[in-house]
Formats: C-alpha cells, sequence, structure tokens
C-alpha cells in the first residue's frame, strides 16, 4: 500500500486549511479596490474655471486611499496668479500624503510651470516648452476726473497707483522664483538672473538647466508616480470623470471679429501667462 501523500490525493485536513485561505482571498480582492495612480489633465489656461476643476480632482484624490499617488498632465501656457496660487497651495496639501509626478506634454509655461515645480519629479519631452518665469500685468490707467462721478479717493476708481501695481508685480515675480528655487532645490543648475529672463525652453535645455527632472513621457511618469508609493498592481484614471466634472464653457482668452482664439486673455489684471508672438502677415 502506498501512503504516499501525491497533490492529487491531498489528505482533507489540507483541504481544510487552504480552501479558507482562498476564500478569504477572494473576498478581500472584491472588497478592497485596486490602487489607482490618478491623472489630472490640463489642457487649457489657468482661470477660474479650470482651477476649480483641478481643486476638486486633487481633493479627490486625497479623499480616495485606492488614489495612492497623481500625475499631472499639462499642455497649458499658464494664466492668472490667484488662479495658480490656489491650486499650489492644495497641491502642496496632497504631496504631504501622496506623491505628485508632472509630465509636460506641449507645453508648461509660466503658471504652469510654478504648479509643475509643486510636484516631486517632473517629465518632459525633448521639444516640449517650459519655464517663462515672469509676471505679466495690465497697468491702471492715469487717474482723471469725471464731473459726474464721485469717488471718495484718487484711486476709487482704479484701485491702485501705477507705481503700487509695479511693485506687487515684481513682489509676484520673486515669489515665483522662491517657488522655484524651493521646489527644484539643488537640481536647479542655474540663479535667478537666468530664471527670471522669462525665457522659455525647450525640454532638453530645462533638463540642463535643472527646471525639470528627465526626458520622458505621461507614461513615464505613471510608472514613476507607481514606484514612488510602491505599488506594483495597479491601474491608471482620469480624476476628471471620477470627480464628476464637465467641459468648462468659458472661453479665456479674446476673440478677433472674425471669431479666431487670440493668445491674450479677455480681462485685465495680473498673469503667470505665457503669451506667444502673433503670425506676421505678409
Amino acid at each position: 500500500m502506498n501512503n504516499q501523500l501525491t497533490w492529487e490525493h491531498p489528505p482533507k485536513w489540507l483541504l481544510w486549511i487552504v480552501l479558507p485561505l482562498v476564500v478569504g482571498l477572494l473576498i478581500a480582492s472584491s472588497v478592497i479596490p485596486q490602487p489607482i495612480v490618478g491623472v489630472i489633465h490640463l489642457n487649457d489656461a489657468i482661470y477660474a474655471q479650470t482651477a476649480s476643476d483641478l481643486i476638486k480632482q486633487i481633493n479627490y484624490a486625497m479623499d480616495h486611499p485606492e488614489v495612492r499617488a497623481v500625475v499631472l498632465s499639462f499642455d497649458s501656457p499658464g494664466g492668472t496668479v490667484v488662479d495658480t496660487e490656489a491650486v499650489y497651495m492644495e497641491l502642496e496639501r496632497l504631496r504631504v500624503k501622496k506623491p505628485v509626478v508632472t509630465a509636460i506634454n506641449g507645453m508648461a509655461a509660466s503658471g504652469a510651470y510654478y504648479l509643475s515645480v509643486g510636484t516631486d519629479y517632473i517629465y518632459a519631452k525633448p521639444t516640449s516648452l517650459v519655464g517663462n518665469v515672469g509676471v505679466i500685468g495690465y497697468l491702471p490707467p492715469t487717474p482723471l476726473v469725471f464731473e459726474d462721478i464721485i469717488s471718495t479717493g484718487p484711486y476709487k476708481l482704479w484701485g491702485a497707483p501705477r507705481d503700487s501695481d509695479m511693485r506687487q508685480i515684481d513682489m509676484i515675480k520673486q515669489a515665483f522664483y522662491e517657488a522655484v528655487r524651493l521646489g527644484r532645490g539643488e537640481r536647479l543648475k542655474a540663479g535667478p538672473e537666468t530664471i527670471l529672463r522669462g525665457q522659455i525652453w525647450l525640454g532638453t535645455e530645462a533638463l540642463r538647466l535643472g527646471l525639470i527632472d528627465e526626458i520622458g513621457t505621461e507614461n513615464d511618469a505613471v510608472r514613476k508616480a507607481a514606484q514612488m508609493t510602491h505599488i506594483w498592481h495597479y491601474k491608471t484614471a482620469d480624476l476628471y470623470g471620477l470627480a464628476g466634472l464637465q467641459a468648462p464653457v468659458y472661453s479665456f482668452f479674446m476673440q478677433s471679429p472674425e471669431g479666431v482664439t487670440l493668445p491674450y486673455p479677455k480681462e485685465s489684471g495680473m498673469y503667470l501667462l505665457y503669451i506667444p508672438p502673433l503670425p506676421v502677415e505678409k
């Protein structure tokens, strides 16, 4: 008689051990959600609507533990100062809990680069447009006297004297550089005399200057984010849909009488914005 145990005829006591384990694993896999690397896309300027959408997606990532890391995918010229700062501050809160990686596609200029330096790692393509650190502001008009309007001060109609606005623009510029310096740390290879020229660089040159960490794609950014949070069996998800958002209907940029979108904001104000030159008509 052969008493040797085989896998074809396991003893009953072994089945009583293995079967509960298998059932437990099946139950656990159905209850515990698969880890997610969430992706947040910005393919527009940064203004009230897009900033609100970005913040809602950031909050979704913070509130849902299955979202273990986040990738920001940028193709943006920047936008308003206040809306950029609002998103930047929420990114700082998110980074305390989860890794955040940036993938620059076509462009991360001005305010979009401001957000990029608030993340843990930055990828760009070789010809991505990166940088444009600086501020654009529309100065208030010279105060005038209107006979049929009464105001309680010389700047009630204009908000501030022109020299005050110029000082504010310079302060915002210095704060932008400080964000770059803190975000990039020792990886930054250029000083303020270079960074604050407002220049925009190709991805390869941005890498040399330490403005980005590596040449790569959005897929590289997803893999990096997963690696930083130590997950291997994960899926990616667009957080725009998960957060229940809909496409904005507001247009940030001016339009010509012919309906052509121009690279200029509709409203006056202070902007962290890259404005490309218009084509020269021949």
